[in-house]
């Protein structure tokens, strides 16, 4: 058993005054009799097995705040990626209560861009109940595309037609250019003052010290 990801600390943590928060939307957190989501990542390659069953708890309260967060929406609007700057990503989707009650299992699907072909990740199945789950360690400036699909119980699998696939593309930027990003945007605010204060400055030593204001020597009464 998994314990309880360090995202946990960031949903408790109050954004500051002034950032761009996007709450997590009604219906989008699992119910509150789920405490575990149990899953399974299947592994790409030779020595690929069945995978180990593991638990993790949800994350309730999720709040994506830029700059550290960009949430992208699936095409169909029930998968939602939230990229962090900690190169991890949170996924949350939901269902209908009448879709849900059919489905035994989900499939997520990732995969990548080389230069020439796309790569598989490994693959995760999730419990029904789950309604989220952490990808860490994304690699930076990699293009991704995660994709979600629900498959049916065992006793309509053969009658029911399998859900498409909802799914998003994301490339991670990397941490290190963001940090590079802020510091020159605090650079060249500074500078942008700084400018205006020579400019000021000049202006005020043409005004007054290159153009000297010359007065007529007065005369002395005589007495």
């Amino acid at each position: 058993m998994q314990a309880p990801p360090l995202l946990l600390l960031l949903a408790a943590c109050a954004p500051p005054s002034g950032a761009s928060v996007t709450p997590t939307p009604p219906g989008w957190e699992p119910a509150s009799d789920a405490p575990w989501c149990p899953y399974k990542v299947l592994s790409e390659g030779p020595e690929a097995g069945g995978g180990r069953l593991c638990f993790r708890s949800p994350v309730r309260g999720f709040r994506c705040q830029a700059p550290g967060c960009v949430t992208l929406v699936s095409a169909g609007g029930s998968l939602r990626a939230h990229v962090l700057r900690n190169r991890s990503v949170l996924l949350q989707w939901r269902l209908a209560p009448a879709e849900a009650r059919r489905v035994r299992v989900f499939a997520l699907n990732c995969s990548w861009r080389g230069t020439y072909t796309r790569f598989p990740c490994d693959r995760v199945l999730l419990g029904a109940s789950c309604r989220d789950y952490l990808l860490p360690d994304v690699h930076d400036s990699v293009h991704y595309r995660l994709c979600l699909q629900p498959l049916p119980l065992r006793a309509e699998l053969a009658a029911a037609q399998l859900e498409l696939a909802e799914c998003v593309e994301f490339t991670a930027e990397p941490a290190a250019m963001q940090e590079i990003v802020v510091a020159m945007t605090a650079v060249g605010g500074s500078i942008c003052v700084m400018l205006v204060v020579i400019c000021l400055l000049v202006a005020y030593i043409t005004e007054n010290l290159m153009h000297p204001t010359f007065r007529r020597p007065s005369r002395r009464r005589q007495s």
